[in-house]
Formats: structure tokens, sequence, C-alpha cells
């Protein structure tokens, strides 16, 4: 959005907590079928502490905005994010710089709209990417035969250069990308979505669903489908492999939900798990404290172990092999 979050700012921890008591608010709704009913719910406390962070998000998102209204007041932020200056590359314009250029030159675009969005993409974007890369790390480092080859990978495509990670190189680790696909299988990062049904729906079992029913997703559960993944608890790259995933039904694999609601991030994520995690494969060689017989997974909104995991970082030397 064209702000950073400071780790240290009192205001970007309190928007941070926020996020994540909301989304304990959520939980705790779903939970509790009879607060589905608005009527019970309103008079509730957790209605109340909703009520609280709605305010404080709702603040936040609306200085954010504030602050880059002005900034297009004083600079041509369009014309400044395109140029380009010598050798120095492109800067890429954030989507709030672009919500509100096309507001200004008259889309019909209000405040509060721009705001939803802002809050969607900060509030769905929050966690999800760092709980990738956790399990993904972990899975790594209890598998070191793959993470060797993982490590190979990137070596044939960066050679014994330092320099950073392009598009295309990122786009040239095809291991890494399988080795992503399956950790995401095993933990997808929102591990259960909703959604409301708009006709009826008939089950393979004959059991019909009636329109307006809201459904729950159990990612989690579905990944681990013996039938679609045989030995569903081995973490096997290989199943993402051109030839494995062929005559797969698109619905199988859904870490990012599917159809016209799925995640509209999903290709960014993808590219932030892959530049950060081979990011540290490049630089480290992960060594396994907790075994994945430790993981004990969490009911959050996002996916979470219930217990702090460890994992030991070595410093990777290339004078034999990766």
């Amino acid at each position: 959005m064209g702000t950073k979050l400071e780790e240290n700012d009192a205001r970007s921890k309190e928007y941070m907590t926020s996020i994540y008591n909301m989304g304990q608010v959520i939980l705790e709704r779903i939970k509790r079928p009879w607060l589905f009913v608005e009527c019970f719910y309103y008079f509730t406390q957790l209605r109340k502490q909703e009520n609280a962070l709605i305010k404080i998000l709702h603040k936040f998102t609306t200085d954010v905005i504030e602050n880059r209204k002005v900034q297009f007041k004083n600079v041509d932020i369009l014309s400044a994010s395109i140029r380009e200056k010598g050798d120095e590359p492109k800067r890429r314009l954030a989507l709030l710089d672009l919500l509100l250029h096309f507001r200004n030159q008259g889309a019909s675009i209000q405040d509060e709209g721009i705001r939803e969005e802002v809050d969607t993409f900060t509030f769905e974007g929050h966690d999800t990417t760092s709980s990738g890369i956790q399990f993904a790390l972990l899975l790594l480092a209890n598998n070191p035969h793959i993470q060797k080859r993982v490590a190979e990978e990137i070596r044939n495509v960066m050679g014994d250069s330092d320099r950073q990670f392009t598009y295309a190189d990122v786009q040239n680790m095809h291991y890494l990308e399988m080795t992503i696909k399956e950790s995401l299988r095993l933990f997808p990062s929102v591990p259960i979505i909703a959604r409301k049904l708009t006709t009826d729906l008939r089950t393979a079992s004959n059991y019909l669903i009636p329109k307006g029913t809201v459904v729950h997703v159990h990612i989690f559960t579905l990944h681990r489908n013996p039938v679609v993944f045989p030995n569903p608890e081995k973490f096997d790259p290989e199943r993402f492999s051109p030839e494995n995933s062929r005559g797969r039904h698109p619905f199988a694999y859904i870490p990012f939900s599917a159809g016209p609601r799925n995640c509209i991030g999903q290709r960014f994520a993808m590219l932030e798990l892959k530049i950060a995690i081979a990011s540290i494969i490049r630089n480290f060689r992960l060594i396994a404290v907790d075994k994945l017989s430790d993981i004990q997974p969490t009911m959050h909104l996002v996916l979470k172990n219930s217990t702090k995991l460890s994992i030991q970082f070595r410093k990777r030397t290339y004078t034999n092999s990766p």
C-alpha cells in the first residue's frame, strides 16, 4: 500500500495485534453457532471487543489513505513511480496509489470502497505467508535429501553469483515450486474456508444441501485424501511434477481456494514464498531440532502450531556440494 509497518512503532504494533485479535474474535463466533444470530450476538462481550478492534483497524487504514492523498496533492505519484532515471529500475505503483489515481481521474470509487480494499489486502495477507514459510522450512529441515535438491537447483540457476534473484531466476526454480506446493498441501496457510451456496447442492452421497447454506470447506483434511494423494502424510514434492499432476481434479488441491472467489494474491504469495525460501536455502543449511511428529496444528484463521517450532541454521558452504 506504499506504507511500511515498523516493528518498533507503537501504532504499527497496535495494528498488527488488532489483526490477530480480530481473527480470534471471528474464530470464537464460528465455534458458537448461536452467535450467528445477530440479535444474540449484539449484546455479547465478543461484539463489544469486535467493535473496538474494528475502530482501531479502520482508523489505521483511514490514516494511511489520508497520508497518501496528501502525497498525491504534493507530488505526481503516478509519474514519479513510472519514470526511469538513468539505470534505476522502475518503481511499481502500490495498489493504493492506483486506486487514488483512478478515483482522481473520475472513477466512481468512494473512500469507503478504497478502505475496504486496503483492509482486505492487509488482513488477508497478514501471517499467511509467514505461516507458509515456517512449515516449509520445517519440512525441509526434516528432509535433508529434498533440501539438498532445492539447494542444487538454486545453485544451478544462480551459479556462483551473489546477485539478487530476478523474476526469471525464480520462475526457473521448478523443483522449489513443487516443494512449496507440497508443503502447502500438508499445511495450508488457511486451513478452512466458508462459502454460501447460491444454488441447491446435491452431494455424491445424494445428500441435498439447500441454497443459502454456509458450507465450511476443510482444506487441511481435503489435502489428505488418500484417493487423490496416496500415502498423504508423506512429504513428497514429486506429487506436483507435471506428469503426476496431470489428470488431478483442479479442486483437489486448493491452498488459495478456487473458482471466482479464489485468493486474488496467490501469484504474489507464491513469488514471496519462493524468494524467501530460496534466499534462506541459498545461504543456510537447515538442521531439524523439532521433528514433524512435534507439529500440533491449532485452530486459527491462519494455520499455526500450538507451540514454537525450532530449526537450526548453519552457514551453507559450497566447497564440495550444496
